[in-house]
C-alpha cells in the first residue's frame, strides 16, 4: 500500500480531506518560501474531536501531521510532506474575556486576540511585533517581543491549555494538572501535541504610548544603555536595531512608555542617564503601535516582496560575547545584503523572566536577541541559508543559542546540543505523548525510525 493509500484508508471516521491541487500547493509553502513539501491532504477540523480522530488514524499508519494557523514557519517546520496538514482556521474563536483572562482557540491570530481584549482595557502582557501570526504557533515557539524584558515569553502568560496529543488524547492541562505535558507544549515546537485552546493572562493596556528612538554611533554604548534599560524596567517596551551607515553600522534603541493621558510621560525622567547621540519621539494610540507591522505587510504584499523567500535567522547571545558576535556577523560578506534589503533587530532580554522550561537561552542575567531578517530575490536564497549556518555555528561556539524559528536546517545532533540537559525531558515527553512520532517532523529533530 502506498503512502497515499494509507492516508485515505485512515480517513474512514475523519472529516473530509481536501486534496485539490491548489490546496496542496498552498499547504506546501510557508512564509519562508524556501521549502516545499506537499501533503497528501489538508484537514479543516471544526473541533478537538476532529483533531483527535486525525491523530489517532495518523498514528496507526505512521502518517506525519502538522498544524497550521498563520503559516509563518520559515523552513518547512509547519509542513507535512506526504501527510496531513491540519488547517486550524476554523478554530479561531476568541473570548470570553473574564476578569484578567481570555480563552483563545489556537487558529486565532494575535490581532484578533487584541481586538477582543482592548475594549476591556486589557492586553496580553507580551505580544510579538507581528500580530498576523497564529496563537498556537507562537505558543509552540515561545514568543518574544518588546515587553519580554519585563514579562518573559508570550507563552509565559498561558494559564491553561486544551490539547490533543500525538497519541490522540484530548486533555486540559495546566501547571498543576498534567503539568509535564503543559510544560512540554509551551515552547515545545509542536513535538507532543496540537494546541486547541489556551487561556491567557491579561494585563491593563495603556490607551496611548510615547515611542522614543534613541540613536548611538557605537555598539558598546548602545549595549550598555540597553542593559541599563532592561534592568531598571523604566520602559514598557524595549527593542532596538542595527542600521547601516557609511563604513559600518549605527544603532537605535526603540523604547516605549504607555500612559492613559492627559499628562504624557516625563521625557527627562525616562531618558535620564542615557548616552545616546540624538533622539526622536512620537505619540501613538496603543492599538496603532501594537499592530504597526500591518502597514509594512500591506506595502510588501502590494510590491510582491511578501511572497519572496525569507532566509531569517534569530540568535540569543550571551552578554559577554554579544558585541564580538554582532560585529563579526554584520561584517561577514555572507550578510552584506542586510545593508540594502534587510532588518537587524538587537535587543536585551532578562534570563529570569523567560520561564518556559523548554525555552533554551544562554546562561546569565542578560541575553540579547540578534534577528537577521532578510528578503531574497527568488532563486538566490541558497547562499543566505548557508551563511545562516556559518553564523549559527560561529555564535554557538561563543555560547549563543538559536531562537528556533529560522531558515536553518538542523540535524538531530544539533537539536540535542540545543536542548542540552533538557533533551531527555523532551525525548521522554515525545515517547509518552507522540509515541508514533507523527508530529513536528518538519524540525528534523529525530532520526528516522
Amino acid at each position: 500500500m502506498t503512502s497515499s493509500d494509507r492516508v485515505f484508508a485512515a480517513a474512514g471516521s475523519m472529516e473530509p480531506l481536501d486534496t485539490r491541487p491548489e490546496t496542496l500547493r498552498a499547504a506546501a509553502d510557508d512564509f519562508g518560501h524556501l521549502v516545499h513539501g506537499p501533503p497528501l491532504g489538508v484537514l479543516r477540523p471544526g473541533s478537538a474531536a476532529g483533531i483527535r480522530d486525525a491523530l489517532v488514524h495518523a498514528g496507526r499508519h505512521g502518517i506525519p501531521v502538522a498544524a497550521r494557523a498563520g503559516g509563518h514557519s520559515l523552513y518547512g517546520q509547519g509542513q507535512a510532506p506526504g501527510g496531513i496538514v491540519l488547517d486550524l482556521a476554523g478554530l479561531a474563536a476568541v473570548g470570553p474575556v473574564t476578569g484578567d483572562r481570555v480563552e483563545v482557540q489556537a487558529g486565532a491570530l494575535w490581532r484578533d486576540v487584541l481586538a477582543a481584549t482592548l475594549p476591556h482595557g486589557l492586553a496580553p502582557p507580551v505580544l510579538t511585533d507581528y500580530l498576523g501570526a497564529g496563537v498556537g504557533g507562537v505558543l509552540s515557539a515561545g514568543g518574544l517581543g518588546g515587553a519580554s524584558h519585563r514579562h518573559g515569553l508570550v507563552a509565559d502568560s498561558v494559564l491553561e491549555l486544551e490539547v490533543v496529543t500525538g497519541a490522540g488524547e484530548h486533555l486540559v492541562c495546566a501547571p498543576d494538572r498534567h503539568g509535564s505535558l503543559f510544560h512540554a507544549v509551551l515552547a515545545g515546537l509542536g513535538q507532543v501535541a496540537v494546541v486547541v485552546r489556551a487561556t491567557l493572562r491579561l494585563s491593563p493596556a495603556p490607551a496611548l504610548v510615547r515611542r522614543y528612538c534613541l540613536y548611538y554611533p557605537d555598539l558598546e554604548g548602545y549595549l550598555a544603555d540597553q542593559r541599563l534599560l532592561a534592568a531598571d524596567r523604566r520602559f514598557d517596551y524595549l527593542e532596538g536595531q542595527a542600521r547601516p551607515a557609511p563604513g559600518g553600522w549605527t544603532y537605535m534603541v526603540e523604547a516605549v512608555a504607555g500612559h492613559r493621558g492627559p499628562t504624557p510621560p516625563d521625557d527627562g525622567t525616562l531618558l535620564d542617564g542615557l548616552a545616546f547621540g540624538s533622539a526622536e519621539s512620537e505619540d501613538l494610540g496603543y492599538a496603532e503601535f501594537a499592530d504597526r507591522v500591518a502597514t509594512d505587510e500591506e506595502l510588501l504584499r502590494s510590491t510582491g516582496e511578501w511572497l519572496h523567500p525569507h532566509p531569517w535567522l534569530n540568535l540569543l547571545l550571551p552578554e559577554d560575547t554579544a558585541a564580538s558576535v554582532v560585529t563579526a556577523v554584520l561584517g561577514d560578506p555572507g550578510f552584506r545584503d542586510l545593508r540594502e534589503n534587510g532588518l537587524v533587530l538587537l535587543y536585551p532580554l532578562l534570563g529570569r523572566t523567560l520561564r518556559a522550561p523548554l525555552f533554551r537561552r544562554p546562561p546569565g542575567e542578560v541575553v540579547h536577541l540578534l534577528a537577521l531578517l532578510r528578503t531574497a530575490v527568488p532563486g538566490t536564497a541558497g547562499p543566505m541559508v548557508a551563511a545562516n549556518r556559518w553564523a549559527y555555528e560561529f555564535a554557538r561556539a561563543r555560547g549563543a543559542v538559536a531562537y528556533p524559528v529560522n531558515a536553518l536546517p538542523m540535524s538531530p545532533a544539533d537539536w540535542r546540543a540545543h536542548y542540552g540537559s533538557r533533551w531527555t525531558t523532551l525525548a521522554e515527553a515525545k515517547a509518552v505523548h507522540d509515541p508514533h512520532g507523527v508530529l513536528g517532523r518538519g524540525h528534523g529533530m529525530w532520526s528516522p525510525a
